[in-house]
């Protein structure tokens, strides 16, 4: 009798043990779930390794659009592949297509190619609806905090590409002071294509103080078209077609702590591993507590961030904070072979985030982003493998070569800047 005792017991144990660590991507879309987030079950997901394999493949689903082409980005650089992407779009508009973009002002502003007024005269002259959201007026001060910083396209209301990547030619031929410019973005299709519709149409009436017509959005023909996208990356997955996709919108005032917190439950939810590239981990407190918490709690935390940036105080910022992680047993990659701008974050094998947010407080505490939770396997594993292969071009920190790669100034300058924190 004690016999079959012990032998139950030690089933049960085990029957707990791999229920809780399946549980992860459970827990997580609870707590998703209850601040508001929508998951829908029957969507394709294709990853885009790079800024070519990106604008290959958006370029060509455009060039086959029928119905409209909603735009929604940080900035337009105005070079090669934005000349490229608005005369595809002009012609488009010439066969009747409708085409909507909008970008945001200070994006814009800061890009060293922006969008000029006669530029815009000239792309609104091809047919095409562009507006700046949140145009930059004196006094310059008031629209410095809440940018949009998505980065969303929407086909005929079949597919949505988004990610981290905005118009640039450099997310393809990389910049002379960084090398390649390493990036992801995503082909999406299927429900959720709906929810960055609404979005999208949110922040276009926000912008022009007009709603997006009915008719472009809910045709009866489009709504009936089958007529399928060729020359596309296909989802290789045998999930494709079933996967589950969440939403999470930031908008500022309205949802301003949804972001942070849903890295925080992830983080909090996962049970023997978190995988995260980010190129600005200055981090949140919310966020940087969660991953304590999870070393704490013996989960393995990898974190990969870029030797190079784009932005001068950043690597400094960033180094104190893996630096600290590093002492609470964390795994610390810098990959050196370019500047990696990637946003995911992948945790337990089993679910992974992609989109538009940095770890940062602009990110977290004041701009409008717009993440996608992926809860399938698949693809996560597909991001798991790229982590790895990224390994390979990095370097990890150790306590040995954390003072060479870090001298007393550059270490000194990483403490003081953390007044910054709150602001970057």
């Amino acid at each position: 009798m004690n016999r079959w005792i012990v032998i139950l017991c030690v089933w049960l144990i085990g029957a707990v043990s791999s229920f809780s660590q399946e549980r992860s991507d459970s827990l997580t879309v609870e707590s998703l779930e209850e601040m508001g987030v929508d998951f829908t079950h029957d969507n394709r997901v294709v990853l885009l390794r790079s800024g070519k394999e990106k604008f290959d493949d958006m370029l060509a689903a455009i060039s086959q659009a029928r119905y409209y082409v909603h735009l929604e980005y940080f900035n337009f650089r105005n070079d090669s592949i934005g000349n490229v992407l608005f005369t595809l779009l002009a012609q488009k508009a010439r066969e009747g297509v409708q085409v909507r973009a909008l970008f945001d002002s200070f994006g814009n502003s800061s890009n060293s190619r922006p969008l000029k007024k006669h530029d815009l005269n000239k792309i609104r002259s091809a047919g095409i609806e562009i507006y700046a959201f949140d145009p930059i007026v004196f006094p310059w001060i008031n629209h410095a905090l809440h940018r949009d910083h998505r980065k969303i396209v929407i086909i005929d209301g079949k597919m949505v590409y988004t990610g981290g990547m905005n118009v640039a030619d450099y997310y393809i031929y990389g910049k002379p002071e960084f090398g390649e410019w390493r990036d992801m973005h995503m082909r999406i299709e299927g429900g959720v294509v709906e929810d960055y519709e609404e979005i999208f149409s949110t922040m276009w009436e926000k912008t022009t103080g007009g709603a997006v017509p009915e008719d472009s959005l809910f045709a009866e023909d489009m709504r009936k078209d089958t007529t399928a996208y060729t020359g596309l990356k296909p989802d290789t997955c045998l999930s494709a077609g079933h996967k589950m996709v969440g939403v999470v919108d930031r908008v500022p005032i309205i949802r301003p702590k949804i972001m942070r917190r849903s890295y925080q439950y992830a983080i909090d939810h996962a049970r023997y591993r978190v995988q995260i590239i980010n190129p600005y981990l200055t981090l949140v407190r919310s966020v940087r507590k969660a991953l304590y918490r999870a070393l704490e709690r013996g989960v393995r935390v990898e974190i990969m961030v870029s030797t190079k940036s784009d932005v001068k105080i950043v690597p400094d910022v960033v180094a104190y904070n893996v630096h600290k992680l590093m002492k609470r047993g964390a795994e610390i990659y810098y990959y050196e072979t370019g500047f990696h701008h990637t946003k995911v974050m992948m945790v337990d094998d089993s679910f992974c985030t992609v989109g538009s947010a940095n770890l940062n407080s602009r990110s977290l505490t004041f701009d409008y982003e717009v993440n996608a939770f992926i809860m399938d396997s698949c693809t996560t594993h597909q991001l798991q493998y790229i982590f790895e292969e990224d390994k390979k071009k990095s370097t990890l920190l150790t306590p040995e070569n954390w003072k060479q790669r870090r001298n007393v100034w550059q270490r000194f300058k990483g403490w003081f800047f953390q007044i910054l924190v709150p602001l970057i």
